[in-house]
């Protein structure tokens, strides 16, 4: 069963898990888009090449409706890379085209010369399943279609002796091209893994979970610079007497109580909020499109709230108190340090009023 599972793992998820290929199906999807587009530039380079020298070689002309017909259709490929997304099916499948079309291109090639062996469709059969990153079963249903017309239509067309020996190669070729997707999709596959964890450890704080300052600077960032989002509110809030909380308990329950908060504000904001530790005993929250002010009050009190509800200190009639400093984002900031400087200044005014440990900057 183990080996049954590890086959169906790479020939229909890259050698992943399924819902591990599933999250880095979009980055195959873009890796398959940018290496196509650049292919389709050479590919109608190449045929550009092809046409031109076809006009003045009598032994390539026959060829070249065939070299017009794929130079034309790579510069209609090109344009729609230009308009379709990159993580879209629409992109898959136009690629997928890309690719019948340069079997059927090799078919027509050796159409014209009956009498020799089909080296170009061969050869397409070797390389083009290499450049594909998806489900090896779909290449594998497109290698072995193209092959089966590809044996049938020649059959009328090349002498008996020649068409075995091409039956043969075509036969193991698909064969191959089936094990080398397999392995090329496996290896770029693996290299997402690699790439995706290396960037959470880099981004993700180590005692809480959470995203670290670098990440949550940089998020910010990525969506103040877009000049189309104007909405947003920015959270800081810390421990009060978070240093009195060391030296009554020790630093392991100091670690804790930094722990407890971040676990539960990973739980308060679970629907695609920035939430971070920016460092010691600070967070932050992040709320995209949001910029209503009671609202935001409100979450500073729920935070304030389950801090003091959820974390716990050894003594059990003592609780952990947090201030919140709010900070609302109206498309006038032109960074992150801009609003963070507001929801700071919040935050000191907050710590101030201990009757009520919320404050927003007006």
């Amino acid at each position: 069963m183990k080996l049954l599972r590890k086959i169906r793992n790479y020939y229909f998820y890259c050698g992943i898990e399924k819902d591990e290929y599933n999250d880095l199906k979009k980055e195959a999807y873009i890796s398959n888009f940018i290496v196509w587009r650049v292919l389709h530039f050479l590919m109608a380079a190449a045929f550009g090449v092809l046409v031109f020298c076809s006009l003045f070689n009598d032994i390539m002309r026959p060829n070249l409706p065939y070299y017009l017909g794929l130079f034309v259709y790579s510069i209609i490929a090109i344009g729609m890379f230009f308009v379709l997304k990159k993580d879209s099916l629409a992109a898959q499948l136009l690629i997928y085209l890309s690719i019948s079309a340069l079997f059927l291109f090799g078919a027509l090639i050796t159409q014209n010369k009956p009498d020799s062996n089909a080296t170009t469709f061969i050869v397409l059969l070797l390389v083009t399943p290499m450049f594909m990153i998806d489900k090896p079963f779909f290449m594998t249903i497109e290698l072995c279609t193209a092959s089966t017309i590809f044996t049938i239509w020649m059959h009328s067309v090349k002498p008996h002796d020649v068409w075995m020996f091409d039956t043969i190669n075509v036969i193991s070729f698909t064969i191959l091209g089936i094990f080398l997707n397999i392995i090329a999709n496996s290896i770029r596959i693996r290299e997402f893994v690699l790439t995706k964890k290396i960037n959470i450890q880099k981004d993700t704080d180590e005692m809480t979970g959470l995203k670290n300052k670098a990440a949550l600077t940089r998020d910010i960032n990525e969506f103040v610079f877009n000049e189309s989002n104007t909405r947003g509110t920015l959270f800081v809030l810390d421990v009060d007497h978070f240093k009195s909380i060391n030296d009554n308990y020790g630093h392991d329950i100091g670690d804790s109580v930094i722990i407890q908060i971040g676990r539960f504000l990973a739980e308060m904001f679970n629907h695609g909020e920035t939430t971070g530790r920016f460092g010691g005993d600070e967070f932050i929250i992040f709320l995209k499109n949001v910029d209503n002010r009671d609202i935001a009050r409100m979450i500073g009190y729920d935070i304030v709230n389950g801090v003091k509800e959820h974390v716990e200190l050894p003594d059990k009639d003592q609780k952990v108190i947090v201030s919140v400093g709010i900070a609302i984002y109206s498309g006038v900031e032109t960074s992150y340090s801009g609003i963070f400087k507001k929801a700071d200044i919040a935050l000191y005014k907050a710590k101030a009023d201990p009757e009520n440990r919320v404050y927003l900057y007006e």
